[in-house]
């Protein structure tokens, strides 16, 4: 957690960015029928029925301090879906010496995925772009990417969509949108708080050694 919690601290560097990526599921929820559009006086009309198409996976990384982000939709969520996506990540920042990623502590969530995916070159030069941070077990909350899911949902998934396409155009308007008005997070739980607030934590990690 303190590990995390210093990283957040730090100023800025291009240099260095911090990027935290986390990822979710994505029901396909289409109608069953045709929903009545608004008319003057009269909302819009949608049955309670609906049809499920299946799930897909939202991946998405995000860089606090200068609000930009990134977000993929994957049919499936495999070794083969987190390297291409990292591959896809490292390729927007081309003069940073290395990345600072933050993120659940998954099976798919390392440099061995690169080596299952890409020639042993290629994901040792992707290795050594990224340094991992994982978030400790059942504190997935410190991962910021868990806000910026959070805003995604609200704003661009809380509506009925029925395809992976579908999805990808609205996802990707959204990403967009919120990229040119450069959202930042701004993060106010620091390792002093986290020593004042979880003291008997800390307590217990001390009588356990």
């Amino acid at each position: 957690m303190e590990d995390l919690l210093d990283l957040y601290e730090q100023p800025y560097d291009a240099d260095f960015p911090q990027v935290c990526f986390d990822e979710r599921p994505c029901q396909l929820i289409g109608n069953q029928l045709v929903p009545l559009p608004m008319r003057p006086g009269s909302p819009r009309k949608e049955d309670y029925e609906y049809r499920r198409n299946g799930t897909c996976c939202v991946m998405l990384a995000v860089e606090p301090l200068r609000g930009r982000r990134m977000v993929r939709i994957f049919r499936h969520r495999t070794k083969k879906e987190y390297a291409r996506f990292m591959k896809a990540l490292a390729q927007r920042y081309p003069h940073a010496r290395r990345i600072h990623l933050v993120q659940d502590n998954l099976n798919t969530h390392n440099a061995g995925s690169f080596y299952e995916v890409f020639a042993p070159e290629e994901a040792h030069r992707l290795m050594d772009k990224f340094e991992f941070h994982y978030t400790p077990k059942k504190a997935s909350w410190l991962n910021m990417a868990e806000i910026e899911l959070a805003a995604l949902s609200k704003q661009c998934l809380d509506r009925r969509i029925g395809d992976q396409q579908t999805l990808i155009r609205e996802v990707r308007s959204w990403e967009q949108k919120r990229n040119r008005a450069r959202t930042t997070i701004s993060w106010r739980f620091t390792t002093n708080h986290a020593r004042t607030t979880m003291a008997r934590h800390y307590t217990d990690v001390k009588q356990s050694s």
